[in-house]
């Protein structure tokens, strides 16, 4: 199944552009053009990644990010875009939780290479979440066995 992608910004141009290129490398996309309504249609729907304008009307998209986060922490991967960069906006977009930070104009070769790292870096801490969880179910049931055995050595002696 392809992975569904919330793209946000307000340009039409860029949009429409970059929801064409992601279309043609096989995901699934849908569009909105502010904070808002991106926020309305994540909650009413299930997506894999958001890219998002960091400069938006009704809701920017330093906003949306911290909205999202609250909602599901970080099974959603979130880039910000910006055609107004710097390192304090960068910095901090990654502090509250984006996963990567895009500026425009940007390069769609670069695009599909960051969304490849960002869906790579999200299995693997997939997999290590399983990980830790048979780690940690390993080591919960390795003292009951331990104990069960125990308790069948001292009812069979008596």
């Amino acid at each position: 199944m392809a992975e569904r992608i919330l793209i946000v910004d307000a340009d039409k141009g860029v949009r429409e552009a970059l929801g064409e290129f992601l279309i043609s490398l096989g995901y699934e996309v849908v569009m909105a053009e502010n904070g808002q309504e991106a926020l309305t249609k994540y909650r009413n729907g299930v997506f894999d990644i958001i890219m998002a304008d960091l400069i938006m009307p009704s809701m920017d998209g330093m906003e949306l990010l911290r909205r999202v986060r609250e909602v599901k922490s970080d099974e959603v991967i979130f880039l910000m875009i910006t055609g107004h960069p710097s390192i304090g906006t960068a910095v901090e977009a990654i502090n509250q939780g984006a996963d990567d930070y895009i500026t425009k104009p940007f390069h769609l070769e670069d695009v599909k290479q960051r969304l490849t790292k960002c869906l790579e870096k999200q299995t693997l801490k997939g997999r290590l979440k399983t990980a830790q969880g048979l780690a940690w179910g390993l080591m919960l049931s390795i003292p009951l066995w331990l104990l069960l055995g125990i308790i069948l050595v001292l009812l069979f002696k008596g």
